[in-house]
């Protein structure tokens, strides 16, 4: 999770975003969600999510381009060759924007595959398979859809303290009921991580960036912010609240 706020005085916090499941953590955090409840609607979305992934053999697929490349066009191409191969309605589509020339594409694994084949044709200067068991954030997690809209429609969800930045828009929420409905969306929606960074960081040139902090293990949102808005990343600091557990305990 990426909290902008002012250091040591989380009351004076003017923004939160979460990558992915951490919009969560983010809504929790701006007080939306309590703690519990959205520890249950989590657990109810990754099992809807790990059961639409054992239904087709799919994956994520991690890329760096180049000015020349055209993500779209490569994902078409992809999905042919899956026709051609025999599959019905084959999906291959961008699932996660990072940074710039920095994508996440996600579908069969058969379209996967054929990318990383052609990556040099398409301009991608390196591809990588991401240990994940299914292709999140597409269409082929409608199954999943169902059973997390049903979990929301028993939880409160109050109107957030603070801005709260969504992954399916990269802007702010409005109220509860756009709440659980983008927070269902999200699963069969691309991330859009990168437009998000530039809504949060969006501001008058000379004004002063905030400080920001990421919460919890590892520091890959700050990397990604880095590469998104170097100014703002100047101001940027991780918290492994991990750490700071079992510091106090000692």
């Amino acid at each position: 999770r990426l909290t902008p706020c002012v250091p040591q005085v989380v009351e004076r916090c003017v923004a939160a975003a979460g990558y992915s499941v951490g919009e969560f953590a983010a809504l929790v955090f701006a007080g939306a969600l309590g703690f519990a409840e959205a520890l249950y609607a989590v657990k109810v979305r990754a099992e809807a999510m790990q059961k639409a992934s054992e239904a087709v053999p799919s994956g994520m697929l991690s890329v760096i381009g180049r000015r020349e490349t055209n993500y779209q066009f490569a994902c078409l191409e992809a999905q042919k060759h899956c026709e051609s191969l025999g599959i019905q309605n084959p999906v291959c589509t961008i699932s996660n924007y990072l940074f710039p020339d920095s994508r996440v594409i996600a579908g069969h694994l058969q379209a996967l595959e054929f990318l990383q084949q052609n990556a040099q044709k398409y301009y991608f200067t390196r591809t990588k398979m991401l240990p994940v068991s299914g292709a999140f954030h597409t269409s082929l997690m409608e199954p999943a859809v169902e059973p997390l809209a049903e979990v929301l429609k028993s939880i409160e969800i109050q109107k957030p303290l603070l801005c709260v930045y969504s992954n399916v828009n990269g802007k702010k929420y409005m109220h509860s009921k756009h709440i659980k409905k983008l927070l269902v969306k999200q699963v069969v929606s691309p991330v859009l991580w990168e437009q998000t960074m530039h809504s949060v960081y969006e501001r008058k040139q000379g004004t002063e960036f905030p400080y920001t902090y990421e919460v919890g293990p590892g520091n890959q949102l700050g990397a990604i912010l880095r590469k998104c808005n170097l100014k703002a990343w100047k101001q940027y600091k991780h918290e492994d609240a991990v750490e700071d557990e079992e510091e106090e305990e000692t």
